[in-house]
């Protein structure tokens, strides 16, 4: 992953799409806690790249006026979107599509979209380790 890529995140509420973003930021070096954004709408952290957190679950349409706090977080940052629709005209380069679905107990079900060969061989490369 590098900067400037964008990963939205679909699934029901509780799917764990914050856990997934949680997970992610710690292996970019993210070492503050990560929380789900659901009210503040954007959180930023530092790692060893900058990661964005969005959640635009609250938002209405692209022209909500809480937008530009949204994509000033996501600037100069690999950005994580959870309940990207509204934000779908923002961001148009989507470098991995992920769906999460209950799968019974604690088991989750993702499915990873990504248009980059080089970028999905690497994350089943560090799925599989």
């Amino acid at each position: 992953m590098r900067v400037g890529d964008v990963v939205t995140l679909r699934g029901e509420l509780g799917a764990g799409k914050t856990t997934l973003v949680r997970g992610a930021a710690r292996a970019l070096g993210v070492t503050d806690h990560v929380t789900s954004p659901t009210f503040t709408v954007a959180q930023r952290y530092q790692g060893r790249l900058a990661v964005a957190h969005l959640d635009a679950y609250r938002l209405g349409a692209v022209d909500d006026e809480e937008l530009g706090l949204a994509l000033e977080a996501a600037a100069d940052a690999i950005a994580f979107v959870e309940w990207p629709d509204a934000l779908a005209e923002a961001f148009d380069d989507v470098a991995v599509e992920v769906t999460l679905q209950h799968g019974g107990g604690d088991r989750r079900l993702l499915t990873l979209t990504c248009p980059d060969a080089e970028l999905e061989a690497a994350l089943l490369d560090a799925i599989d380790h």
